[in-house]
């Protein structure tokens, strides 16, 4: 695939900020005539998706805020994570999938086989939140962690809260000599791949395992299940550490992240950020989106471990019902409004203004196939 040098799309996403503080065929009815509060036809029937668990929260604002609009819609999704997101809309078992990472080549040609038509898959960016990497010590109500100390624990070669490594970079903090129980998923993930692809690309020689979906078998620590067991497994432990979505961590303590020469907390703000320094991968159809992010950047204000969820759909579908429902539920995920309502729920960075009339180009798209 081929990376732009050009950054407007992922620029746009940031100035937005100044401006906010799945399945069959069977169950579908045609579209109504009726205009919706937002001056869209009202529509009808049951849409079916699965995936990503990081996009939980959110999922549930669009779910509610689209089904006041339209009450004869219903949206159903099942967050088993990103990979069996992929998995099951590629079999033809949802209507669409909810993904961290976007449609990898091969993926992207199965999809021309799933999908009706011979235009395939696209990845409509509609999420963007940071990862937090959380942590269950008490009395460490601070704690900054290097590059180098998180890609040690979860390689499993920093194995006591006191080690060295640690205290250097936490002048002042008492840490226990106390094993640290590093958690990871335990089922295919997209969180797992963006966390991987950050430590693979900022320390090669200590995460040597690469970018993964899947854990790497023969590392210790402790595996759950989705998110929700993620961080199920951090409180129930002290002296636990794991990685998950910023939104569903809680009042779980929270690490800064080395950047360059500074410590930087994950927000909204510094999640977007990473954006900005990325490049838009292109190679597919001037519909498709994804985001290459830059891991390694050391530009102040930046939170490198930033995941970017996509909604996958394909470009055509052989029912009116269901591209009327795919069209209505993608156009109000990527507006203002379910933008403003995911932030609100999930405390993602709400897409811009620029990026929002792209992406609900890459939604007109989606037809009938014929």
């Amino acid at each position: 695939m081929r990376i732009s040098s050009k950054r407007l799309i992922a620029t746009a996403i940031v100035a937005s900020l100044a401006l906010a503080a799945c399945g069959g065929d069977d169950d579908t009815t045609p579209a109504a005539d009726e205009p919706a509060a937002d001056g869209m036809a009202q529509v009808s029937g049951t849409l079916i998706g699965a995936g990503s668990s990081a996009q939980a929260a959110a999922m549930a604002a669009w779910q509610a805020g689209f089904q006041a609009t339209n009450p004869d819609a219903t949206i159903e999704y099942d967050p088993i994570g990103s990979g069996g997101g992929r998995e099951q809309f590629l079999a033809g078992a949802t209507d669409f999938a909810g993904s961290d990472a976007f449609l990898k080549d091969e993926e992207y040609q199965t999809s021309i086989d799933r999908c009706v038509g011979d235009q395939g898959a696209i990845n409509l960016p509609h999420y963007i939140s940071p990862i937090a990497v959380a942590y269950n010590l008490p009395g460490v109500d601070s704690l900054n962690l290097t590059s180098a100390v998180i890609a040690g624990i979860f390689a499993g070669t920093i194995t006591k809260w006191n080690d060295p490594a640690i205290a250097d970079a936490n002048a002042g903090a008492v840490l226990p000599d106390e094993d640290i129980n590093p958690v990871h998923r335990s089922d295919e993930s997209g969180t797992t791949e963006n966390f991987s692809d950050y430590l693979a690309a900022v320390q090669p020689d200590i995460w040597t395992f690469g970018k993964v979906k899947a854990w790497p078998d023969g590392i210790g620590g402790e595996g759950a299940p989705q998110t929700s067991g993620v961080v199920q497994a951090l409180k129930a432990g002290e002296g636990s550490i794991g990685y998950a979505d910023a939104s569903q961590v809680g009042d779980l303590s929270v690490a800064l992240i080395g950047v360059g020469d500074s410590f930087v907390a994950y927000t909204p703000e510094a999640a977007a950020k990473s954006v900005e320094v990325s490049n838009r991968v292109e190679g597919r159809s001037p519909y498709d989106f994804g985001f290459s992010l830059d891991r390694t950047t050391t530009e102040a204000g930046v939170y490198p471990i930033t995941l970017v969820s996509y909604h996958i759909v394909c470009l055509q579908y052989d029912d009116q019902a269901k591209v009327d429902l795919i069209k209505s539920f993608m156009e109000y995920a990527g507006s203002e409004e379910g933008q403003n309502a995911a932030a609100a729920a999930a405390g993602s960075a709400p897409i811009s203004a620029d990026l929002r009339a792209q992406l609900l180009e890459s939604v007109n798209a989606v037809t009938l196939a014929g």
